[in-house]
């Protein structure tokens, strides 16, 4: 398979910064080497064109801090993953905070409406990131960026690249959540997208989770982007990341569902984010990273 690194060191979205150097961290933990020992073609496309966090204005709507920066990052970012899924190549998105989803949807839905074809979200992190500047608390667009993906918020974010909804919110299915606002968690309700917490996880075991999202997906979409927010593992394993939330994922769970869903042949896309090297430990989180990735792309164990 042809695989597509792009390096999306955006790092408006949050709070704590330092996701920016993410890529370039999952870079030196091996990526490429890794995947083109699985038979791979991997190259990376040309760096987007972002200014630092530090030269750029915040913005006068404190509900959705550094707007602009976003959005004029995001809008190259749709075009890099859109003309990667138009060459058929594999795209491998790596932030970067996690409001680059609203670049890489964008791009990928752009293919995937012209193909009459019916996208599917995976989507693991601690978070719901489906606030809007009406519930957010704390202006960050990396939690309200899902929102915008499915129709929810403001404009300038549900219009990114191309006008209006890029996702169905019923065909999204986090895996993960323990950390919701409560404006958030009833849009969430309402949107009707499919939600296994870290509590469903262990009322039904793992792999029935895992069984159960599978099938999610089988009975709904054609093809499936998945976008892994490191923040959905146990920070006692996985400190390098922002927004850190007590009793994540395991390493070992993480692992397990990347191969499940790679059996089922219907990822075609895929972004690690929020991975910062400042809090990490010898860059454990960043080598995780690496081997998640490589899970999804065909990697087994024996």
């Amino acid at each position: 398979m042809d695989v597509k690194i792009i390096e999306a060191p955006i790092d408006f979205g949050g709070k704590r910064h330092g996701s920016d150097m993410g890529p370039s961290a999952i870079r030196l933990a091996g990526i490429k080497n890794k995947l083109e020992e699985l038979g791979h073609k991997v190259s990376f496309e040309k760096d987007l064109k972002i200014d630092s966090q530090e030269n750029v204005d915040i913005g006068t709507n404190l509900k959705a801090k550094y707007l602009k920066s976003i959005v004029d990052a995001c809008t190259q970012l749709a075009e890099k993953v859109e003309n990667t899924v138009e060459r058929k190549e594999f795209p491998l998105i790596l932030g970067g905070d996690h409001s680059i989803v609203l670049g890489t949807v964008a791009g990928i839905s752009k293919v995937t409406k012209k193909q009459n074809k019916t996208l599917g979200i995976l989507y693991l992190d601690a978070h719901g990131d489906f606030n809007t500047t009406e519930t957010t608390e704390t202006g960050n667009i990396h939690g309200q960026c899902l929102a915008a993906c499915a129709g929810y918020g403001i404009k300038e974010l549900v219009n990114l690249y191309y006008e209006g909804q890029k996702i169905n919110p019923e065909n999204i299915c986090y895996v993960g959540i323990r950390d919701l606002d409560k404006g958030e968690k009833q849009l969430m309700k309402e949107a009707k997208v499919t939600v296994f917490t870290i509590s469903d996880i262990d009322r039904l075991g793992f792999s029935e989770v895992v069984k159960r999202v599978k099938q999610f997906f089988v009975e709904k979409c054609d093809t499936v982007h998945i976008s892994f927010d490191m923040d959905a593992l146990d920070p006692s394993i996985a400190p390098g990341t922002g927004v850190p939330v007590p009793g994540g994922l395991t390493y070992r769970e993480a692992l397990l569902l990347m191969e499940e869903m790679s059996n089922l042949n219907l990822v075609n896309s895929m972004e690690i984010v929020e991975v910062n090297p400042i809090l990490d430990d010898r860059n454990c989180t960043a080598i995780m990273a690496v081997e998640i990735a490589t899970r999804i792309l065909g990697k087994k164990l024996y």
